[in-house]
């Protein structure tokens, strides 16, 4: 035996030495082993001490199958979401909030009390105040106000929910979308559609729970952190699709590799990971496991599920898609068309809302115009969709940004910029949403005369978060997962269900 093959053999014996050790130890690190494991995988199934429990049934595996479909804590209202994000955050004073009385300041210096105190990212020194560039309007029977950037959405008025006393803790873009999608501004917390997935599994086998399609040019400044499962199984992470080319990296065959041979590769592989789960028990091992698994199904059902060339014209017309580009309009159909086949949890990200007015594009009147235009249509026609489906029901829409814009005018270094343009506001902003139980034609809450800050009914981040969740059947408190030595929740240890605006 050469001295190679002795090393292989020593470390082979040592690997399987403190296997047995960790294994059949009823004490010491055996027993910490057993309990991490223990914890861990009855976070998942049980949320509470009774399933953890009944895990000392060896033949009790609430790991082996992740993405099963699960029933929620309590009947759901809704089954699924469709969570649309604008990353940069669009201004409330130009669509929804809709405040006259700031009119009376447009041109003014701003008052020094609503300096006093605060941070924002860019203004410096005295900025001039600033009225809606937009025109408004009352619509539908609910009387919503909406302005003229949005004709579209005038339409579906009466579909919405509004809560335009929204407030947040974070003024810079990455954490403020950190805290809007992983309830903290911190990175490693599991997205809002991990827990979703986590707490729901799937209902299509062929394809993930969560979903994610992007647009605008760029991703969201937070990067795929505000689609990651942070300390959650990986297996619940959102599974970016592209709306060009292949819509998943490397789901096709390589060339010269036949379908039944890749099958075979990825059988013989899953073989492996039992054996190693079977022994070391990580539920790492099964998710990885159940990746291979659902890429290899995803070979069929995902360019299909991505296929838009079967929807009729006058659908591509309502939503204004060009078959040959990806575009957020195009993601808006094909969220309908994941939903329709199952997806818990589809999030779509629209880069290019940040409006400053440091240009043509980033200012509120032009620029903001301009993403209206490529959006509102859309947005329109899958709530429209959706309704006609009989699926708005039972479907949470959620539209909004990661925070708002103020009612004064950017001074960028205490020089006013050259277009019409907002800073960061954490104060108040507006999100609206659509079905899932919710009360149609509402306008929830509301801020000062002139949108500064949220006066009536404040709606913070977490309670947003605990009202979606709620929604698709869960008490957010009790939705929780053991990690570092306490449970965690999405909602970290604030929110409260906004009951307001529940039908």
């Amino acid at each position: 035996m050469n001295k190679l093959q002795q090393e292989l053999q020593q470390a082979a014996l040592q690997r399987d030495t403190r296997r047995h050790f960790l294994q059949t130890c009823s004490t010491g690190l055996g027993a910490m082993a057993l309990g991490s494991i223990l914890g861990s995988c009855g976070s998942l199934f049980g949320r509470d001490e009774k399933v953890a429990a009944s895990l000392a049934n060896a033949d009790y595996d609430p790991m082996a199958a992740p993405m099963d479909p699960r029933l929620s804590q309590f009947a759901p209202k809704a089954k699924r979401v469709i969570y649309i994000h604008m990353a940069g955050s669009p201004s409330q004073l130009e669509l929804f909030d809709y405040k006259p009385e700031l009119m009376k300041y447009n041109g003014k210096d701003c008052p020094q009390e609503l300096l006093t105190g605060k941070k924002f990212a860019f203004i410096r020194g005295v900025p001039k105040m600033l009225g809606s560039t937009a025109n408004f309007r009352q619509h539908g029977q609910s009387g919503a106000w909406i302005s003229d950037y949005m004709p579209h959405l005038q339409t579906v008025a009466d579909e919405l929910t509004f809560i335009k006393s929204m407030h947040t803790d974070q003024f810079n873009h990455a954490p403020a979308q950190l805290l809007m999608h992983t309830g903290s501004a911190r990175l490693g917390r599991p997205s809002m559609g991990s827990w979703v997935t986590y707490g729901l599994g799937s209902e299509n086998d062929n394809l993930p729970g969560f979903i994610v399609l992007a647009s605008g040019g760029k991703q969201p400044d937070a990067g795929k952190s505000v689609w990651g499962s942070g300390f959650l199984p990986t297996v619940y992470q959102g599974v970016q699709c592209r709306t060009d080319g292949d819509p998943v990296l490397y789901v096709s065959d390589p060339n010269g590799m036949p379908r039944d041979i890749r099958k075979q590769t990825i059988e013989a592989i899953n073989q492996i990971n039992q054996q190693e789960y079977e022994a070391a028990k990580d539920p790492e091992i099964l998710t990885r496991i159940s990746q291979y698994e659902m890429a290899f199904k995803m070979q069929t059902s995902v360019p299909d599920a991505m296929a838009i060339s079967g929807e009729p014209q006058y659908i591509l017309d309502a939503y204004g898609v060009d078959p040959k580009k990806g575009s957020f309009a195009r993601n808006c159909l094909l969220a309908r068309r994941l939903v329709e086949r199952g997806v818990r949890f589809v999030q779509l990200f629209d880069w290019g809302w940040d409006t400053h007015g440091t240009s043509k594009d980033t200012s509120v009147d032009i620029g903001l115009q301009m993403k209206c235009k490529e959006s509102d249509q859309a947005v329109a026609a899958l709530i429209n969709d959706l309704k006609q489906r009989g699926m708005l029901d039972d479907t949470l829409v959620v539209w909004g940004g990661e925070f708002g814009r103020t009612p004064m005018q950017e001074n960028r270094d205490g020089q006013t910029q050259s277009f019409h343009g907002r800073d960061h506001h954490l104060d108040a902003f507006t999100v609206f949403m659509a079905g899932g139980g919710l009360k149609k034609g509402l306008s929830y809450g509301e801020t000062d005369p002139i949108g500064y800050y949220a006066v009536k009914d404040k709606v913070h981040i977490h309670d947003l978060q605990a009202t979606i969740l709620h929604q698709m059947g869960f008490d957010h408190t009790k939705l929780t997962y053991h990690f570092q030595g306490r449970p965690f929740r999405l909602t970290d240890v604030a929110g409260k269900v906004v009951k307001g605006v529940i039908a």
